[in-house]
């Protein structure tokens, strides 16, 4: 029923997260390419700066929203689970750094970050493997774009800030 008061570039979003390769040379084009790259890459990647679906053209936008292929490719498994490992150990710090704020204000304050962080890597991650639709939404600290840097950027310093004033102060 809600399918018929959807725009056609809706639809077509919609049926490519279904099958890609219903549209294999249009909208599921991003994602056929996105999964080749990352399943090349392997458990070591092809090395820095040498993954062919990157160099070659055949993964478009991949300085974007599909950064994460790229790292695939590259990097290969253990170079994608690293940069996993990476964004889990800034939410585990951050869901610390929560519990340990000093009032209510603080801990809303880093749960919207951590929030915010937590979506931006699932969904990111889950477009480019191909088990989430695409977005466009930007894989955080990684993807080109000033404003999502900057974002991100001023989000940890909220972080940093809430978490710097933890301790009330004694005088």
């Amino acid at each position: 029923v809600l399918f018929h008061f959807l725009e056609d570039y809706q639809k077509r979003r919609l049926l490519v997260f279904m099958d890609p390769y219903a549209d294999a040379t249009g909208a599921g084009y991003h994602v056929i390419q996105s999964m080749i790259a990352i399943g090349s890459g392997r458990l070591w990647g092809k090395g820095l700066f040498g993954g062919t679906q990157n160099r070659l053209g055949f993964l478009p936008e991949q300085h974007t929203d599909f950064i994460f292929s790229v790292i695939g490719e590259e990097l290969g498994f253990l170079g994608a689970a690293f940069i996993l490992l990476l964004y889990l150990i800034l939410i585990y710090r951050g869901v610390r750094a929560a519990g340990k704020a000093r009032d209510d204000f603080g801990t809303l304050i880093i749960t919207g970050v951590v929030t915010m962080f937590l979506f931006h890597i699932l969904v990111n991650v889950g477009m480019t493997t191909g088990i989430m639709p695409v977005t466009g939404l930007p894989l955080p600290f990684m993807s080109y774009g000033g404003s999502s840097y900057l974002t991100n950027m001023i989000a940890l310093g909220l972080l940093l800030g809430v978490y710097m004033r933890r301790h009330k102060i004694l005088f």
